[in-house]
C-alpha cells in the first residue's frame, strides 16, 4: 500500500478569506425574477434571501399578468460570492425564473460618477460674448498685469488635481492608472459633495519618479492644490517632497496625511474615554509605508514618547540591513534601543495598536496581552488586521475603517475641509501645524456630552467636521510664517 504523503506548508490550501459579520450596499445585486401568480410567492422569495443570509432592501412587482409577476428584488450581501449564493437561492425555488441579475455598484458607476458643468448661463449672443470671445481676452490681459487674481478670477481658486500612477490603490495594490480611475473619481466627487471643492482625476501612465513630478509641474497653473493619490512607498514621499519645493500651491498626499489627520483626532478622544495621555501611552503601529510613516511623525509631532512601528521585517529596528532607507529612518525615530521580535512581542504591556498595514496579520489573542483599558485601531482595508468584533472583548474602545461598525475611521473627514481651508487662505504650502491643528479641531467636533466608548469621531455626514477642519487649517495657514497675504476681493483687476 502506498503510503500518501503529507502536505507540506506550502501546499496546503489557503483558508477561505473570513465573510463579514453584516451585509453591505457594497455588494447589493438588483434580482429580475419571473414568478408565478401564487399570493405566497412574494413571501417565499423573501424567505429564500434571509436564509440565504442576505437582507431585503426592496420587492417591487414590475409587472402584473394573470398566469403571474415579474418581480425586481434588491438585496444586500456580505460579499461577492454571498451575492451569487443569494441569487442560487432564488433561482432554486420552484416557479421563480431569474431573469436577470444587476450590481448595483456596477450600475452607479456606468458612465462613470462625476462631470464638468457651466456656472455661468449661455443662453444669448450676449452670454456668450462675455464668457468667452470676444469678452474673454480682456480677462485674459488683466491676468497677464495681475497674475495674482489667477486664483479669482479662474476656477484654479477651487480646484484640485487628485493625482495617482495606480500603484498602490486601497488595498489592491499595483493596479494601474486605469484600474484607479473609479477611485480618483470617487475621490473628485466627494471634494465636491463634502467641501463644494472643484477636483478632478488625474491618472499617469508612468511610476517614473522624474516624469510624475515634471507632468504635475506642468499641470499646476490650472489647480489650485494637489492631492496625491495611491501611489506606492517610498516612492510617494519622494513625489511629494519635490512637489513641495517646486511648486507655490499646497500638496498633499491623502494616504499619508488624511489618514494620519483622522488617526490622531479619534486617539486624542478615545485616550480621553480612558483617561489617559498621549505622553504617556505606548503606541503599537503596525504598517512602515506611506500611512504609517505618516501617523507616526504625527504622533511625534503631537507629543507622543513610545512608539514602535512593526512590518513584515519585525519590529523596525535601525540596524536591520534589510530595511529600505525610509523604514530605517522610521526606525531611528522610534526604535533606538533595537527593540526586535514580531507584532504580539511589540504590544505586550502596549496601551494602543493602530493598523495600516495588511489583513489578518495580527491573531486576536495578542490583544490580551496589551495594558489595561487598551485602544485598538485595525484600519487595513479592505480587510482588517484583526476583526474589530472579535477584538472588543479585550479592549476599551476599537475603531476601525468600515463603515459598517461604530467609530469608522475615514479619510473623508480630513482631506475636504484640509484643501477648503487651504483654498479660503490661498495658501502655497502645507506644514505640520496645519495638519495638527486639523486634528485637533476634528476631536473637538466630538463634545464631552457626546463622547463614549462607541462615539470617539464625528460621522462623515456630520457637517460640522468639514467647517471645524477647514477654519482650523485656514487660520493655521493666515498665521504661518510667510503665509500668503490677503488680496483685496474688492478691487478690480483693471
Amino acid at each position: 500500500m502506498t503510503e500518501t504523503p503529507a502536505q507540506t506548508p506550502a501546499e496546503t490550501p489557503a483558508p477561505a478569506p473570513a465573510r463579514g459579520p453584516v451585509t453591505s450596499a457594497s455588494y447589493s445585486v438588483t434580482v429580475r425574477l419571473a414568478a408565478d401568480g401564487d399570493p405566497a410567492t412574494i413571501g417565499r422569495i423573501a424567505t429564500a434571501v434571509g436564509s440565504a443570509g442576505g437582507a431585503v432592501t426592496a420587492i417591487d412587482v414590475v409587472e402584473s399578468r394573470s398566469d403571474g409577476l415579474t418581480v425586481d428584488v434588491t438585496c444586500s450581501a456580505a460579499d461577492a460570492t454571498h451575492s451569487e449564493e443569494v441569487v442560487a437561492a432564488l433561482d432554486a425555488l420552484d416557479d421563480v425564473h431569474v431573469r436577470k441579475v444587476s450590481d448595483r455598484t456596477f450600475l452607479l458607476h456606468l458612465g462613470g460618477k462625476i462631470e464638468v458643468g457651466s456656472k455661468v448661463p449661455l443662453k444669448t449672443r450676449d452670454d456668450l460674448s462675455m464668457a468667452y470671445t470676444p469678452g474673454v481676452a480682456r480677462v485674459c490681459l488683466a491676468l497677464v498685469d495681475h497674475p495674482e487674481d489667477v486664483r479669482r478670477l479662474t476656477i484654479k481658486g477651487n480646484t484640485v488635481a487628485v493625482v495617482t500612477d495606480g500603484s498602490a490603490v486601497l488595498g489592491l495594490g499595483d493596479i494601474g492608472p486605469g484600474a484607479a480611475m473609479p477611485v480618483m473619481e470617487g475621490k473628485a466627487a466627494l471634494f465636491k459633495r463634502f467641501a463644494d471643492i472643484d477636483a478632478w482625476p488625474i491618472c499617469l501612465d508612468t511610476q517614473d519618479v522624474d516624469e510624475i513630478v515634471r507632468t504635475v509641474e506642468l499641470i499646476a497653473p490650472g489647480f489650485g492644490g494637489i492631492n496625491l493619490e495611491d501611489i506606492a512607498a517610498p516612492r510617494c514621499f519622494e513625489i511629494e517632497a519635490r512637489l513641495r519645493e517646486k511648486l507655490d500651491i499646497p500638496v498633499f498626499h491623502d494616504d499619508q496625511h488624511g489618514t494620519a489627520i483622522v488617526a490622531l483626532a479619534a486617539l486624542r478622544n478615545a485616550l480621553r474615554v480612558v483617561d489617559k495621555r498621549l505622553e504617556d501611552v505606548r503606541v503599537v503601529v503596525a504598517g512602515g509605508g506611506a500611512a504609517g510613516t505618516a501617523i507616526v511623525s504625527l504622533l511625534l509631532e503631537a507629543g507622543a514618547q513610545h512608539v514602535l512601528v512593526w512590518d513584515r521585517e519585525g519590529i523596525l529596528r535601525p540596524d536591520d540591513d534589510r530595511l529600505s532607507p525610509a523604514k530605517r529612518e522610521l526606525a531611528a525615530r522610534t526604535n533606538p534601543a533595537c527593540r526586535s521580535g514580531e507584532l504580539p512581542d511589540a504590544l505586550v504591556g502596549a496601551d494602543v495598536f493602530i493598523g495600516v498595514s495588511a489583513g489578518n496579520v495580527l491573531p486576536v489573542e495578542a490583544l490580551a496581552g496589551m495594558a489595561e483599558r487598551a485602544i485598538v485601531f485595525p484600519m487595513a482595508n479592505p480587510t482588517p488586521e484583526v476583526d474589530p468584533v472579535r477584538a472588543r472583548p479585550y479592549c476599551a474602545v476599537v475603531a476601525s475603517g468600515r463603515s459598517d461598525l461604530p467609530n469608522q475611521i475615514n479619510n473623508v473627514l480630513a482631506f475636504p475641509g484640509v484643501f477648503r481651508g487651504l483654498l479660503d487662505a490661498k495658501a502655497t504650502e502645507i506644514r505640520p501645524g496645519m495638519l495638527l491643528a486639523a486634528a485637533d479641531a476634528l476631536a473637538a467636533v466630538v463634545r464631552d456630552d457626546q463622547l463614549n466608548a462607541n462615539y470617539i469621531i464625528p460621522s462623515v455626514f456630520d457637517a460640522a467636521a468639514t467647517e471645524a477642519v477647514a477654519h482650523a487649517v485656514a487660520e493655521s495657514a493666515r498665521q504661518a510664517p510667510g503665509a500668503t497675504v490677503q488680496l483685496d476681493e474688492d478691487r478690480l483687476p483693471v
